[in-house]
C-alpha cells in the first residue's frame, strides 16, 4: 500500500495552512501596539483563531479516514509513518508563519486601521482587502525576515517557564488528534472512545494557552499603548512565542507514541 498518497497530500496541506495562520495571530498583536488600537486588533487574532479552529474541526475527519482501510501487514508501523509526515507538516507550517511574521505585521497594521475606518465591520473589511487594488498595494509590504529585525531584542524579556510551558502546550495541541486516532488501533475494543478523547485534549491545550499565555501578551500589548511598557519587550514575547510554538511541533514528535500509549490505557477507566 502506497505510503504518501494524495489524500495524505491533502491533508498535510490543511494541517500546513493551519499551523501558518495560528502562527502568524502572533503579529495581531504587535500590530495593534504598533498602530496602538489594542481591541480592533484583539478582534482580528479571534477571527484568525476560528478559523484556523474551524480548519483543524475540518481536517479531523479526512484525518480518520486513513485509519479506516490501513493494510493488514504492518498496520502501526504504516500508519505511524503518515502521521509523523503529517506532524511534520506542522512544523513546515510554522516555520513558514514565521518567515512571513514580518510582512503580515505591516499587513495586519494596515487591516485594523481599516476595520476601525469600516465601524468594525469585518464584511466590508473583508472586501476591502480582498480587492485587486489592495492586493497590488500589499505585495510591496512582503519582505523577509532580517538580522536587524532581533535588534533591540533582549533575553531578559523572555520568561523561561513560559518559554517551556508553550512549547509543551503546543506539542500536546499538535499531537491531539493523531495520537487519539493511534490508540484507537493499539486499544480496538476501545476505539470509539479513544478517538473522542481528542475533543478533550485539544480542549485542555486550548484551555492551557487561554490561562497561561494570552493573559501575558495582552497585558505587555496593553501597557505598551498606555507608555507603561515597550514595544521592544512585546516584539521579544511574540517571538519568544513562535519559536517556542516551532520547537513545540518538533517535540511532538517525541511525544506522539507515548501520548497514543497513555490516551489507550486511560481508555480502559472510561470504556
Amino acid at each position: 500500500m502506497e505510503l504518501i498518497t494524495e489524500k495524505l497530500l491533502f491533508i498535510a496541506l490543511f494541517i500546513f495552512i493551519i499551523h501558518s495562520i495560528e502562527t502568524l495571530a502572533y503579529a495581531v498583536r504587535l500590530s495593534g501596539a504598533r498602530v496602538k488600537m489594542i481591541a480592533a486588533a484583539l478582534s482580528l487574532f479571534n477571527i484568525m483563531v476560528m478559523v484556523s479552529r474551524l480548519a483543524n474541526m475540518m481536517q479531523q475527519p479526512f484525518t480518520g479516514s486513513l485509519i479506516d482501510n490501513p493494510p493488514k501487514e504492518n498496520t502501526l508501523e504504516f500508519v505511524e509513518a503518515q502521521f509523523r509526515i503529517l506532524i511534520g507538516a506542522s512544523t513546515v507550517g510554522t516555520a513558514f508563519g514565521i518567515i512571513l511574521l514580518p510582512t503580515f505585521i505591516a499587513l495586519f497594521s494596515r487591516a485594523i486601521i481599516h476595520l476601525s475606518e469600516e465601524k468594525g465591520s469585518v464584511p466590508s473589511l473583508m472586501k476591502r482587502i480582498l480587492s485587486l487594488q489592495y492586493i497590488k498595494r500589499s505585495v510591496t509590504h512582503f519582505s523577509l525576515p532580517k538580522f536587524s529585525y532581533l535588534r533591540n531584542t533582549k533575553v531578559k524579556d523572555i520568561p523561561i517557564r513560559l518559554f517551556l510551558v508553550n512549547i509543551i502546550i503546543t506539542a500536546i495541541y499538535t499531537i491531539g488528534v493523531f495520537a487519539a486516532l493511534y490508540a484507537s488501533l493499539l486499544a480496538p475494543e476501545r476505539g470509539t472512545t479513544a478517538i473522542m478523547a481528542s475533543g478533550l485534549i485539544n480542549g485542555m491545550a486550548t484551555l492551557l494557552l487561554v490561562v497561561f499565555i494570552d493573559p501575558k501578551l495582552s497585558v505587555i500589548a496593553d501597557d505598551v499603548v498606555n507608555q507603561r511598557g515597550s514595544y521592544n519587550k512585546l516584539k521579544s514575547m511574540s517571538l519568544m512565542m513562535v519559536t517556542s510554538r516551532l520547537l513545540g511541533t518538533l517535540l511532538a514528535q517525541v511525544f506522539f507514541i507515548w501520548g497514543a500509549e497513555y490516551i489507550a490505557w486511560f481508555t480502559k477507566f472510561i470504556a
